[in-house]
């Protein structure tokens, strides 16, 4: 896992530790010394941490004009044990819905596990972005299979092309809009 690195082909059109609306503003990172770990496991020391001991996140870029952000995560998302939701709620998710982030794009590629608790805060922050909306991308099948399973689908959209989605060959913006597409065509 140390060899993962968060996506890094954006960091000409944003970098969170510049950003000074980022709960990550300021931050230093080392390309040597290995700070981080899920259990026995070595992370990248470009992740970033928000409390959880078992789930990291990048927020690979931000738009607070056009209000939304695209967050890689890396780990297991243990609700049951460690509450990641509300760590990440309080710690990341709040700071960025007072910045004016709405639309959230989640991506999950590097989400190993997920272990459920209750959905109070998933309804809080859906809840909190009124006319927004939560897209989780390429999460690994069994994932999505217990997020559905928990009805934790009602506040985050997962499914059909979200599942697959090429993001990597695109800039933001084009991931922004080819999700955003998505989602549109669901309400209609």
């Amino acid at each position: 896992m140390h060899e993962i690195e968060p996506y890094y082909r954006w960091r000409d059109d944003y970098v969170a530790a510049e950003d000074e609306l980022s709960p990550f503003y300021g931050t230093e990172y080392s390309e040597f010394e290995f700070d981080k770990q899920i259990y026995n496991f070595l992370l990248h020391p470009q992740w970033d941490s928000f409390g959880s001991s078992t789930l990291y996140l990048k927020i690979l870029f931000a738009d607070y004009q056009r209000g939304y952000t695209i967050i890689e995560l890396i780990g297991e998302w243990n609700d049951a044990i460690y509450n990641d939701i509300m760590l990440l709620k309080r710690e990341v998710i709040d700071i960025m819905i007072d910045a004016g982030i709405s639309k959230f794009i989640m991506i999950g590629e590097n989400v190993l596990n997920f272990h459920s608790s209750d959905d109070c805060y998933y309804e809080e922050w859906f809840q909190d972005i009124e006319d927004g909306w939560i897209a989780g991308i390429n999460f690994r099948d069994h994932v999505v299979d217990e997020f559905k399973s928990n009805n934790i689908d009602y506040f985050i959209n997962f499914g059909g092309v979200l599942n697959d989605m090429s993001w990597r060959n695109q800039k933001p913006q084009q991931v922004f809009k080819a999700v955003e597409e998505q989602l549109v065509k669901r309400l209609h």
